[in-house]
């Protein structure tokens, strides 16, 4: 057993764990995979990008210790900013959608990040947009900017890519992402196809918001995927498909995968398997060893009601 010098030093070496009882089920021919990121601090995908994300501000002097930190958020990322800003000793700002769950907010806070709610029916726009103005009325303060930060994407290119390629031995023929800042899939496309061009990059957004297949942003339930517009950083060349998530289909197996494996999920990683599910039937897929990114876990998802 490793001893860690301190609580960033944790973040990564996350475990890919076979859904057997998920392929038994549903009768699926092939292995399926889930990078469960749950296992991070602040228990999500969104550890890695934030402390890259600071550690880079820090390593090029554009911030000191009283620097305030803002971000425009749907929760994981603020609460992971807001854990990195804690250790380092920065005081941290977020700016999120009134929508977003209870349990989200709660942790900012115990992280001991000040928040700002903005109107739900602006999505993440308005949320960027506030923090910009907050940006510009607090003197040494700078946005963290993820959806076009590139060390958002670096961190899943350096670290998560390379997590699932050692663990598979290089044996993959499909990952199934959700998109929300497009630095987990930027990444992870970015490994792969760089690997072995002919590994697919699956993508998956709400079907109520679907911007990357060319509809309207809307409002809608999906936690964590679907800001309702492109972000920069979201390298749409190295995606081979893009698949729609249903809410119901979301919070289907949100619910019934604790039950069925031992593992809690939250609504995205709830979405990404009911695509991946859908997808594989679709195809007809045998034969094939399939990884998912589950990015957290349920338990910052009671207060949406899907429980019960």
């Amino acid at each position: 057993m490793k001893v860690y010098n301190n609580i960033l030093e944790t973040i990564g070496n996350t475990p890919l764990v076979r859904l057997k009882k998920v392929e038994e089920k549903y009768n699926l021919d092939l292995n399926l995979y889930a990078k469960l990121e749950s296992f991070n601090p602040t228990n999500s995908v969104k550890a890695r990008p934030a402390y890259y994300m600071i550690k880079k501000l820090y390593q090029d002097n554009l911030i000191d210790k009283s620097s305030l930190i803002i971000e425009a958020t749907s929760g994981n990322t603020g609460i992971a900013l807001a854990m990195v800003c804690a250790y380092f000793g920065n005081p941290c700002l977020l700016v999120m959608p009134e929508t977003m769950s209870k349990e989200r907010i709660d942790l900012m806070k115990l992280y001991g990040a000040k928040i700002v709610l903005t109107d739900g029916k602006l999505g993440m726009k308005g949320s960027i947009l506030k923090a910009e103005e907050l940006q510009k009325e607090n003197v040494n303060s700078i946005i963290v900017g993820q959806f076009s930060n590139i060390f958002n994407s670096l961190s899943h290119y350096e670290t998560t890519a390379y997590e699932i390629d050692k663990a598979m031995d290089g044996l993959i023929d499909y990952i199934f992402i959700g998109v929300g800042t497009g630095g987990t899939i930027s990444g992870l496309a970015r490994y792969f196809k760089e690997k072995d061009f002919l590994i697919k990059i699956i993508a998956i957004e709400p079907e109520k918001s679907s911007v990357l297949s060319g509809n309207l942003p809307h409002k809608h339930k999906i936690e964590g995927i679907g800001a309702g517009f492109i972000p920069e950083i979201l390298d749409l060349a190295l995606i081979d498909e893009v698949i729609q998530a249903k809410e119901n289909e979301a919070f289907k197996y949100t619910k019934e995968l604790p039950m069925l494996e031992g593992i809690s999920i939250g609504l995205s990683s709830g979405a990404v398997l009911s695509c991946a599910i859908q997808y594989i039937n679709k195809y007809q897929l045998k034969d094939k060893n399939i990884v998912m990114i589950f990015p957290d876990s349920a338990f910052k998802y009671f207060s949406t009601g899907i429980f019960e």
